[in-house]
């Protein structure tokens, strides 16, 4: 009996498919697992929500860290993710040879509307075999901040994180590494987001 499974691709496949041009311009691909997915297109709240945090973490950060938005990450385990934020450590020049990878990386978000199910189940379990210290899913349908942190391997080898902490859309929460640096979330969720 034959058995069919799919191609998977390194990450050096994945780059070599997107040289060729292979895939349309504005397609939109993540290489999750060694498998292509096609992501989401992102609605106007996302768009909103994505803006204005992007723009208040350059305001309370500057310098201090680099932030990109919708840029891949490289991750070991045949993945290249493009979260919809990333803090990581250094200046945008260290990554002009490389994507950050897990250790380079402060923080992850995702910003999640019609994707939270997948970024509750798949990206979380990603991002915690990476090692990806801390996790953040702005909840747009509940108005909330989901804040994961300490990755573990539980003993069916599957991967999570110990801590789960939930923050509200009136209350103001410290980004990771920066102690002094508070982002208030009611800037997250205007009026009409997740309503």
């Amino acid at each position: 009996m034959n058995v069919v499974t799919p191609k998977r691709f390194t990450i050096a496949e994945y780059h070599q498919l997107i040289e060729l041009g292979f895939f349309p311009e504005g397609d939109r691909i993540e290489l999750i697992r060694g498998e292509l997915i096609q992501m989401t297109a992102k609605g106007t709240p996302h768009t909103v929500c994505s803006s204005i945090l992007c723009r208040q973490l350059d305001r309370l950060l500057g310098e201090r860290a680099v932030i990109r938005g919708q840029d891949p990450i490289a991750l070991p385990n045949q993945s290249e993710p493009e979260p919809d934020v990333v803090i990581a450590r250094g200046k945008d020049e260290d990554y002009l040879a490389h994507h950050p990878y897990p250790e380079d990386i402060l923080l992850v978000i995702e910003i999640s509307d019609k994707t939270l199910d997948y970024d509750q189940t798949i990206k979380l379990s990603l991002y915690a075999e990476a090692g990806i210290e801390r996790y953040w899913i702005v909840n747009l349908p509940t108005r909330q901040l989901e804040c994961y942190s300490q990755p573990y391997q539980n003993a069916q080898s599957q991967f999570s994180y110990l801590s789960r902490q939930i923050f509200l859309s009136n209350q103001s929460v410290v980004i990771p590494g920066f102690e002094d640096a508070l982002l208030n979330l009611s800037r997250l969720f205007p009026e009409g987001v997740g309503q």
